[in-house]
């Protein structure tokens, strides 16, 4: 599959010192099953990397911009721009879709798991460049890719607000009931585990959420169980 990264760097405005870095970021590991001599490993231990400057880099910049507010509003809006789908958003904003090398059969599936295909894509990006140009130009880059483009959304649509909290507020004010979340199914790899929760109001299933942790799993439940009770 023939790749511009030339382009690439145009678009998130990083010219890379070792390209084959940025090459990395963007490998899928069903890839290298394809193309066995691609000779530039996967993206899952930059992804590792990357998912730890991104948190620092977006708590420094909440602490800094808000210092009246409280932990739990600073943790809850991090949350809301961390997560997969805002991730993925932006990817899908920068044309990351052009790029992403995938197996054939990875490259069918355009629903939910392409989103965390593409929200790791990013965070592997943010490894390769703090490791190419150190955490400034990583910061750079979060600074007016991330939160530049969603932030000020985040806060107007009231987005960063955490659904199980959220829930939970409801469901006790309204019902005086604590829901609970219970494991419905879990599969896949060790370094790719997927898990499915159910959110329950007594002995009722309500929504049900699925994502790469049992917390996230949640609260994609949580956020379901709102549209479902129009909360």
């Amino acid at each position: 599959m023939a790749v511009n990264f030339s382009k690439l760097q145009e678009i998130i405005e990083v010219e890379f010192n070792d390209i084959n870095l940025l090459k990395q970021a963007f490998t899928h590991r069903s890839y290298l099953n394809e193309d066995p001599k691609w000779g530039k490993g996967h993206n899952e231990r930059l992804e590792f990397l990357g998912d730890a400057v991104l948190e620092l880099v977006v708590s420094d910049y909440l602490f800094t911009q808000y210092p009246e507010e409280p932990e739990g509003f600073m943790t809850n809006l991090r949350a809301a721009l961390v997560n997969a789908d805002t991730l993925s958003g932006v990817a899908r904003d920068l044309n990351f879709n052009d790029f992403i090398l995938l197996s054939k059969g990875e490259a069918k599936d355009l629903g939910r798991g392409r989103n965390y295909i593409l929200a790791n894509a990013f965070e592997a990006l943010i490894g390769a460049i703090y490791l190419d140009q150190k955490y400034s130009k990583a910061k750079k880059f979060i600074e007016k890719f991330l939160i530049g483009s969603q932030l000020e959304k985040i806060i107007s649509d009231k987005t960063f607000k955490d659904p199980k909290s959220l829930f939970q507020e409801k469901s006790q004010a309204l019902l005086n009931i604590t829901p609970i979340y219970k494991l419905l199914e879990e599969w896949g790899p060790d370094h790719a585990k997927h898990f499915k929760m159910g959110l329950f109001l007594g002995h009722e299933k309500i929504a049900e959420g699925e994502g790469h942790s049992k917390q996230e799993a949640e609260l994609a439940a949580a956020k379901n169980g709102l549209e479902v009770k129009e909360w």
